[in-house]
């Protein structure tokens, strides 16, 4: 039997709907979903009802949608007939799932792209699988280099407290035979000793973050309280404002690596600001998908882009804060503390304007 166009057009479109191992789906110019197969209510959670006329960005994380990740691969299919990406997408519970996606630009008659086909494969066994492999390896190697650490620092002390000890005997039994030029000589050494031991001990305690810990439920709110309790003298001598919610959630993770954890990072919103505005410091907790995302924000000197990276690698400083006492060691145990609880932390900043620092705790929680 010959089929007419429109009977072979309602035929693949029949056959589209019943595929259950993909989502497919046809969006129009702007992203706004045309149609939902069985595959796409299967891999997304949603019905036909509840998504047919909203844009497809819903599928995307809170920093895929800040990046404008989805506008970008409509481009990139606009302009080669064809996108592709791979990475975790959002369902309607807002759990992630691991996507593998093509998009495909539709022209009509003209060659003018009138919409786009979309498929969505669901990888996520396979990632889980990738990932725990990855993770067994990443441990063994982190396990590894903090032994080395550890016992690098730790036989560093020794000499250090000789140098240390020489210098005051020096001081104590010398100290009258020396010139002036002499003196500040001695001066130098010790406060070069005095950094090297300050380094030393911030290399042990970064290598030590976790490691006698053990996870427990931990009440965040009691954690701020804490924190805040802390750097009540910062807070008032630089006459700063800090905004919390009022009722942040339960975490399972190292209560007293979340302490320090929340301690550096509004430590250095209140540190990092000029002398002549006061600071405003704004906490934000939001449940995104199957975690937690805070942010925590000030109206300090900002950072330069090219560094957003580097400020969280240990003993790291930027132009911007080298008149700031510091040895670049509390972004790095931020960075650590974070991932220790299977999250990420990461900035947002514009320079003279303030930044944004971001982290998601990944742990279950209790809500």
């Amino acid at each position: 039997m010959h089929l007419t166009d429109k009977n072979k057009v309602y035929t693949l479109l029949k056959m589209i709907e019943e595929v259950q191992d993909y989502a497919i789906i046809l969006l129009d110019k702007e992203g706004i979903i045309q149609n939902w197969n069985s595959g796409a209510k299967k891999i997304k959670g949603y019905h036909s009802d509840e998504i047919i006329g909203k844009n497809f960005s819903l599928f995307y994380t809170h920093e895929d949608q800040l990046n404008k990740k989805h506008l970008k691969l409509l481009e990139q299919a606009t302009k080669n007939g064809r996108a592709s990406d791979t990475g975790w997408r959002v369902k309607k519970d807002g759990t992630w799932f691991w996507g593998n996606i093509t998009i495909t630009a539709i022209h009509n008659e003209m060659n003018e792209v009138i919409g786009f086909g979309k498929l969505t494969r669901d990888l996520t066994e396979f990632k889980k699988n990738e990932l725990a492999k990855a993770l067994k390896a990443r441990e063994l190697k982190i396990k590894e280099l903090e032994q080395f650490t550890y016992i690098a620092s730790h036989d560093l002390q020794e000499p250090l407290r000789t140098v240390s000890n020489y210098i005051q005997i020096i001081e104590e039994d010398y100290g009258a035979f020396l010139d002036q030029q002499g003196k500040e000589y001695l001066s130098i050494i010790d406060q070069a000793a005095m950094r090297m031991k300050a380094l030393v001990s911030g290399l042990l305690d970064h290598s030590r973050l976790g490691i006698k810990s053990k996870t427990t439920s931990v009440d965040l709110n009691e954690i701020l309280k804490a924190t805040l309790t802390d750097l009540k003298s910062l807070i008032e001598s630089k006459k700063a404002t800090v905004h919390y919610p009022k009722n942040l959630p339960n975490i399972i993770g190292y209560k007293v690596e979340l302490h320090q954890l929340f301690l550096n990072l509004i430590t250095n919103a209140i540190k990092f600001t000029n002398d002549n505005i006061a600071p405003i410091i704004i906490i934000g907790c939001e449940k995104r998908m199957n975690h937690w995302e805070f942010s925590i924000q000030d109206n300090g000197i900002g950072i330069n882009s090219k560094n957003f990276d580097k400020i969280f690698n240990i003993f790291q400083r930027t132009e911007e804060t080298l008149h700031y006492k510091g040895y670049g060691l509390g972004l790095a145990h931020c960075k650590k503390i974070v991932e220790l609880h299977n999250g990420r932390i990461w900035v947002e900043s514009v320079i003279d304007q303030g930044s944004t620092f971001y982290f998601n705790l990944l742990s279950q929680t209790n809500e």
